[in-house]
């Protein structure tokens, strides 16, 4: 049995402040469970949420992956540029230009993130969140389709980008250069399997396609590195 993407996980310096931050900008409603637990619920059930863990590792450099939001008009996309300074975001500088049509923000906890203009046709299918964005390269695009089982939706230039069977988000990987990295993503991924799987079939098939088994976390996730290196977690579902 193929595990599914349960969440995308953010490692955060204040969980709750973050993830407030996040349902005012998204209006996904918080999840509730355990204090420990701080997570925001997506519209579409058969979507991700998003997950927000306490960690005091510093940020360095720029975030391996990043949201990309889409907008239905110009004024949709200065409602979601306003909402999310009202928040606590603030707008950074990491190179766009000015014809570029998107808005970079950085959170609270200084992760960026992009406002995309109206009219993207590439994001014209998918939903608020248009698109996880990463730095990685083509294998690693490709091991996430055969993880995932979604399929490539863009494939050209070395850049790769897959999307579920079912629609919404897609993800995307740049190609190279790939920046190093400097200690543990600030965004991971969370795959989750049915309740009463075999785990360890599932962890030895993802090995088979490239990852590599790191240990054992807490409440029974295994944890793995992707081909680029990039953390992500194996759970069966609780």
């Amino acid at each position: 049995m193929t595990s599914q993407l349960f969440a995308i996980c953010f490692n955060a310096t204040r969980p709750s402040d973050l993830a407030r931050f996040w349902s005012g900008v998204l209006g996904w409603e918080p999840a509730g469970g355990p204090d420990d637990d701080v997570a925001i619920l997506p519209p579409d059930a058969a979507g991700f949420r998003i997950r927000f863990l306490p960690s005091q590792e510093p940020k360095t450099g720029r975030n391996r992956a990043h949201f990309d939001l889409t907008s239905t008009s110009a004024e949709d996309q200065q409602h979601t540029v306003a909402r999310a300074l009202e928040l606590g975001g603030e707008h950074i500088d990491v190179g766009q230009l000015p014809e570029e049509g998107h808005v970079v923000l950085a959170d609270p906890d200084g992760n960026e993130f992009c406002v995309i203009g109206a009219g993207n046709r590439f994001l014209a299918d998918t939903g608020f969140i248009g698109a996880l964005a990463c730095d990685g390269t083509r294998e690693v695009g490709y091991f996430w389709s055969e993880a995932l089982r979604w399929p490539l939706v863009w494939d050209q230039d070395q850049e790769t980008a897959i999307q579920s069977p079912n629609g919404g988000t897609k993800i995307t990987w740049g190609g190279p250069p790939v920046a190093s990295k400097t200690g543990p993503n600030r965004l991971h991924f969370e795959l989750a399997l049915p309740a009463g799987a075999d785990r360890e079939a599932e962890v030895d098939r993802l090995v088979s396609l490239g990852a590599r088994r790191t240990g054992n976390g807490e409440g029974g996730r295994v944890l793995m590195l992707d081909p680029d290196g990039n953390e992500f977690s194996v759970q069966t579902s609780r």
